[in-house]
């Protein structure tokens, strides 16, 4: 894929916007998340919405939407949300709890919100409902920054803080 210029589209010194483009650059190489039919919705400095329809071959022997699947939408929308201030950021561990079941036809949405970050890692918490509002999952996130950028080109400062 070709390198985009995201200064030509985006005011990278806007966080908002920063936000937008990170979003947009992650989409671009992600994917699972495209294969799932995962819709951004809306990503901010530390937070991100995902919505995920639940396809037919996404259930399981019970009839209800395969964890796995759930799994997916809260991680995608985990990645987004803690990589939406140009630093590179990886999973370092997570843990979901199932509250209740999607189903077929349902439309999952995962927001996810930065809860804490200090030096190289963070604190992520994601809900997932569905379309009636309806809590299906919580999920917690732990984050690492890496060295890098998100998006390309850009000279953002890549020194990490130190910390815990």
């Amino acid at each position: 894929m070709a390198e985009q210029n995201y200064a030509d589209k985006y005011d990278l010194n806007d966080p908002q916007q920063l936000a937008e483009a990170c979003a947009e650059a992650l989409l671009a190489d992600d994917p699972l998340t495209q294969e799932l039919k995962m819709t951004v919705v809306k990503v901010g400095p530390g937070y991100a919405e995902l919505t995920m329809p639940v396809q037919d071959w996404m259930t399981n022997g019970h009839n209800t939407c395969h964890g796995g699947m759930i799994f997916s939408l809260a991680d995608s929308a985990f990645a987004f949300s803690c990589n939406t201030e140009n630093h590179p950021t990886v999973a370092a561990g997570c843990s979901i709890d199932y509250i209740s079941p999607g189903h077929r036809g349902d439309t999952l949405t995962a927001k996810a919100n930065k809860t804490h970050q200090r030096g190289r890692t963070g604190v992520y918490d994601i809900r997932v409902e569905n379309q009636k509002g309806e809590l299906i999952a919580l999920f917690r996130g732990r984050s690492h920054r890496i060295r890098g950028v998100v998006i390309p080109g850009t000279d953002h400062d890549t020194t990490l803080p130190e910390g815990r």
